[in-house]
């Protein structure tokens, strides 16, 4: 028979098991990645003012000093370029009939490396960046329920982008500019109830 017949018919064959070994690579490169992911240590939030879902000292509400809690965190994960912090009450106004979230905090641009935010936090590492929360003013404002015991969430963003410096920012722009870019979060909880509701 001449060279002008039927292809080899092994051909498609060996095609096929080519194609079918670089599925296997493909599939097991991406288990690597996968496992190595999972074995990453998760960021984490803490105080060293109050335990997780303890009560919050009375020196940073209104019925102290309404300053912000020490805050540190660790474990932020590579590709980070900047952390943002939201600080927020479910439970407002009573927590058993709550009607609204209550945002009492709103940071952005947090350097990646830093790893604290000191009591009384005003100054921020830069680019740090004070938004605004639901009294319409910049900076942090303390637990402060009408009545109740209500829970505190400091919920903490590593973002793989930085967020624009002005003008300030609330929390809806906030979460606006991290959809599709959130890597990790972490979420403390305390709790507050004043002394005479």
């Amino acid at each position: 028979m001449g060279t002008g017949g039927k292809p080899p018919t092994r051909r498609p064959a060996t095609l096929f098991a080519g194609l079918l070994a670089f599925l296997c690579l493909v599939i097991r490169g991406w288990g690597v990645g996968l496992e190595a992911k999972a074995g990453e240590a998760a960021l984490t939030l803490s105080s060293a003012a109050f335990r997780a879902n303890g009560p919050i000292p009375a020196r940073y509400t209104c019925d102290g000093a309404n300053i912000s809690p020490p805050l540190a965190w660790r474990n932020v994960p590579p590709g980070t370029r900047s952390l943002a912090l939201i600080v927020e009450d479910p439970d407002a106004p009573d927590p058993q009939a709550p009607r609204m979230t209550w945002v009492h905090w709103v940071v952005y641009n947090l350097p990646p490396n830093s790893t604290e935010l000191a009591e009384d936090a005003r100054l921020l590492p830069e680019p740090g960046r004070q938004g605004k929360n639901d009294w319409q003013r910049l900076g942090y404002g303390g637990p402060c329920p009408p009545i109740g015991r209500h829970r505190y969430f400091f919920k903490l963003y590593a973002l793989d982008i930085t967020l624009p410096q002005t003008p300030p920012l609330d929390k809806a722009a906030v979460k606006k500019w991290m959809q599709g870019h959130l890597l990790a979060q972490a979420t403390l909880i305390g709790t507050y109830k004043r002394p005479n509701n």
